[in-house]
């Protein structure tokens, strides 16, 4: 809830509208607006708490990032997660993920992949019983340390894409036992790499991890066009 006294200060303008995005980013990643309703302003700006004006530039904020739709007349409606989107996002993921892993085996101080280790190893945890929410977001905090790893603002920048792709869209791009095996293994090679600071071995793993995830939704696709035929 958004502070009676930010709402009444203009100074707290900017911050306010930060704020308001921030709220309405973690309920769509926490799928309390599931992917494709509809945000009404009218009932956002009575929930949170704000007038109308920070509540549209939240919106556009959370639509530079790729969340969010806004249709002129119709209102904001988050995005949703088709084959489509999800090969877009995907192709961007494994270019970033593969610079951001090249970028931290080169900046490797050794005890900085100790954050590494310890996501992989709540992964693990989180397989024997199945507990795939668990997963996911240990999943997310293992490709959150890459990017923090690599020490570059613009690869850091594309933080929502992650998030975007591993927790919005979820819930398409379903997860099993045996896939999250896969990627923990995955991500074990990948955090050797960075910690040999063997930065291109690093980039190639990185790259091949995602493109395992791009290769099943473009099998998914094709046998969608096919049963469509």
């Amino acid at each position: 809830m958004v502070s009676r006294e930010d709402r009444g200060a203009a100074p707290s303008r900017v911050p306010l509208v930060d704020e308001t995005a921030s709220i309405i980013r973690e309920r769509i990643y926490t799928h309390r607006y599931p992917t494709g309703s509809w945000l009404r302003q009218e009932h956002l700006s009575a929930e949170l708490g704000v007038s109308r004006t920070p509540l549209r530039e939240a919106l556009r904020l959370l639509e530079q990032e790729g969340l969010v739709k806004v249709t002129a007349g119709q209102g904001a409606q988050v995005i949703t997660g088709d084959l489509d989107t999800l090969l877009d996002a995907y192709r961007l993921r494994a270019v970033v993920d593969g610079l951001a892993a090249r970028l931290a085996a080169e900046n490797n101080r050794g005890a900085a992949s100790r954050h590494l280790r310890r996501a992989i190893e709540v992964q693990r945890s989180t397989v024997d019983p199945w507990a795939p929410r668990d997963y996911t977001e240990s999943n997310v905090d293992f490709h959150e340390h890459v990017l923090h790893l690599s020490r570059n603002e613009f690869v850091l920048g594309q933080l929502p894409i992650l998030r975007m792709t591993a927790q919005v869209f979820a819930p398409v791009a379903l997860v099993r036992p045996e896939s999250a095996r896969r990627a923990i293994a995955e991500h074990s090679a990948i955090a050797d790499a960075i910690e040999a600071g063997d930065g291109p071995a690093a980039e190639r793993l990185a790259r091949a991890h995602i493109e395992t995830t791009i290769t099943e939704l473009e099998r998914k696709k094709k046998s969608a066009a096919e049963d469509a035929s």
